[in-house]
């Protein structure tokens, strides 16, 4: 048996501001708040096919360019449709030296962190 990825946690300054602009991107519900961090997933909760995210409470956050970083495709529009939706709940874009003929695009969160919005649809349906 291998490993999977069961969660991914993120520093932030303000962990239920990005709680709150994460559940919306992902359609994730609060799982749980301990000690200034808060663990956000599928409404299923730990343990499913999708991994958590836990936000967790730091004053020195890195912000931009991370090692790691989370790519997302729309599920039920196509990929303009949900970069304006993206957008208007405070994603914002970000350059990181692409040169505006990729398939995707780079945008960051409220605190800085990129992240790709891929153009193919998945099909969450089964």
């Amino acid at each position: 048996m291998a490993c999977r990825i069961s969660e991914l946690v993120l520093d932030s300054r303000d962990p239920e501001r990005l709680a709150a602009f994460w559940c919306e991107v992902l359609g994730y519900v609060v799982l749980g708040r301990e000690e200034g961090s808060v663990e956000i997933g599928p409404e299923t909760g730990f343990g499913g096919l999708q991994p958590t995210i836990v936000l967790s409470p730091s004053d020195n956050p890195k912000v931009g360019q991370l090692p790691l970083h989370i790519d997302v495709n729309p599920t039920d529009r196509d990929q303009d449709a949900e970069l304006d939706r993206l957008l208007s709940i405070g994603a914002r874009p970000a350059d990181v030296g692409q040169t505006g003929k990729e398939s995707w695009h780079v945008l960051a969160d409220p605190e800085g962190n990129e992240f790709c919005l891929l153009r193919r649809r998945l099909d969450v349906s089964g």
